[in-house]
């Protein structure tokens, strides 16, 4: 049985490659640890393909998928979880700033304390401050809107207990909500460690300001995502009950306002003549098609749901 299953996603990392192999193996020795390295290349346009093929060939403990472009994060997570074997996954950056060192604390904190999911923080952080404060503001919205109080939601260095990581998938640019994505799949055990935060080696950085912006799109996404793929009439219904309710109120004030000036003999406009009759026609057409969109949506789940939507924890006598 392996213990431990450690995943590397990479992209243009070949100068830290044979260092962080040797660091991780170094640390799996010493604690005496059964594990596997997993390198996911992810369309790297230097050499470290060839780094990985070189490394492999000495250490029998190496497994690597390569990419035929750069597919992006999300993409290397998903498959390296795909790939690994071990009772406890870790992931962590290939690019050093992630200590291997931290790997037998975050694997006791999934083994004896029960955790789903550790991730790191990068308490005390060695990346200017056109990043660090960005990220703090991030990682305030994402634990407003998550309720997961995690400081740094962004740390590569995690680690997840097996059932995690084979009952969620990821895509785009989510790695970042794997926390959030695992709690709402029914796994809310997520602890936190302080981890060190090592300064920058060898190349630069692959993430610029954009990816801020992403992120809160992905959020937004995700959230949407997870809170109403099952119940979309739940969303789309609120908002076309408003947005009817609103275009019916107007138009009931529109008449009772023109009724009511005839009956006192004042003069009054015409109804089809008042801006507030076309926005309560838009609000009505508008609440309409909401509900229509829910109730098509719904038939859509309904016809799709499948055994693999839901996530078995243990089954006794059945087969798979």
């Amino acid at each position: 049985m392996i213990q431990i299953s450690v995943i590397v996603p990479v992209f243009n990392e070949q100068d830290s490659l044979p260092e962080l192999n040797n660091w991780i193996s170094r640390v799996m020795h010493d604690h005496g640890f059964s594990y596997e390295i997993i390198y996911i290349n992810d369309g790297s346009t230097d050499d470290s393909w060839n780094v990985i093929c070189e490394l492999s060939l000495v250490d029998k403990c190496i497994k690597a998928v390569n990419f035929t472009r750069n597919y992006g994060k999300s993409a290397a997570l998903d498959m390296g979880f795909s790939k690994s074997s071990g009772e406890v996954v870790i992931t962590m950056d290939a690019d050093l700033q992630d200590s291997p060192d931290e790997i037998p604390g975050l694997y006791e904190m999934i083994t004896k304390e029960n955790f789903d999911i550790v991730s790191g923080w990068k308490k005390k952080r060695y990346d200017p401050i056109s990043k660090t404060i960005p990220s703090k503001f991030f990682n305030g919205v994402t634990r407003w809107i998550s309720g997961i109080k995690l400081h740094d939601f962004n740390c590569g260095l995690k680690a997840y207990n097996k059932r995690v990581i084979k009952n969620i998938h990821i895509y785009g640019e989510m790695h970042r909500y794997i926390p959030l994505i695992a709690k709402w799949n029914g796994f809310a055990k997520i602890g936190e460690k302080v981890v060190e935060h090592r300064a920058r080696k060898y190349g630069e950085t692959k993430f610029g300001i954009e990816r801020f912006l992403n992120g809160f799109l992905d959020l937004i996404s995700v959230s949407f995502v997870n809170r109403y793929k099952k119940k979309p009439m739940h969303f789309f219904g609120l908002l076309g009950t408003i947005s009817f309710s609103s275009g019916f109120l107007i138009t009931v004030w529109l008449i009772f306002q023109k009724v009511y000036g005839l009956y006192m003999g004042s003069k009054v406009r015409e109804i089809t003549e008042q801006p507030l009759f076309f926005l309560a026609l838009v609000a009505l057409i508008v609440g309409v098609q909401l509900f229509l969109t829910g109730f098509m949506a719904e038939m859509m789940t309904s016809n799709s749901s499948r055994k693999a939507d839901y996530n078995i924890s243990e089954q006794i006598n059945l087969e798979d």
